[in-house]
């Protein structure tokens, strides 16, 4: 339901996530496409990241990870997908036996492509905060399941863990389809958020970034 929703410019966040489903509508207006909203808490596997990835593009193991969902990315952004059973709650219900019902997750690698990874939140006590990022979703199979691919960010290393995890955002990540950094950041701009952050190149530090590590 969420990926034929927002495939139809109608913006839909599972878990309640307002300030997602907010991201995703910038996303939608800005591109004029399909977005979709990614978990951000999986890395790639160093094996298949030297198998797959490696001497292909000029990427560190840190500057990747995996985007991941359910099954709420649209079936137009995917390179193949289709409608499964969804393996975690196949573990959890039926022990990890043989489905006899789907749970309607669309389900299928994510198709390669330049990205733009936003999202705008709020902290408790009311103040706007937002990051943005962009990137590609690489060519490689995941060899996983649900809605997922391979993204790679520069030095996203430094960004998820001084921005992402040091500013306390969630886990999910708004994902437009396109580079359009630089009008999702005068649109932050327009809505007065102050705190914009971005993934620093090499020799920018961040305020907490350690200069002699």
């Amino acid at each position: 339901v969420n990926s034929r929703l927002v495939s139809r410019g109608i913006p839909v966040a599972c878990e309640v996530d307002i300030y997602g489903a907010l991201s995703e509508y910038i996303g939608l207006c800005v591109s004029q496409d399909a977005v979709t909203l990614l978990d951000i808490n999986n890395s790639v596997p160093k094996d298949l990241f030297e198998a797959n990835i490696k001497g292909t593009k000029d990427y560190t193991l840190q500057d990747t990870f995996m985007g991941f969902h359910c099954g709420n990315t649209p079936l137009c952004k995917l390179r193949k997908g289709g409608v499964k059973y969804q393996l975690i709650q196949n573990r959890l219900l039926e022990d990890g036996n043989t489905p006899d019902i789907t749970r309607g997750t669309l389900e299928g690698d994510i198709a390669d492509g330049d990205i733009t990874f936003f999202r705008l939140q709020s902290t408790a006590d009311g103040q706007l905060r937002a990051y943005i990022a962009e990137g590609e979703v690489l060519p490689a199979a995941t060899n996983s399941f649900g809605g997922i691919g391979i993204f790679a960010i520069p030095e996203m290393g430094r960004f998820y863990r001084h921005v992402l995890i040091e500013k306390r955002f969630p886990h999910h990540g708004a994902v437009a389809f396109g580079h359009f950094g630089k009008t999702i950041f005068s649109i932050l701009k327009y809505l007065g958020v102050g705190d914009v952050s971005f993934n620093q190149p090499k020799g920018m530090l961040y305020p907490s970034e350690n200069p002699f590590a």
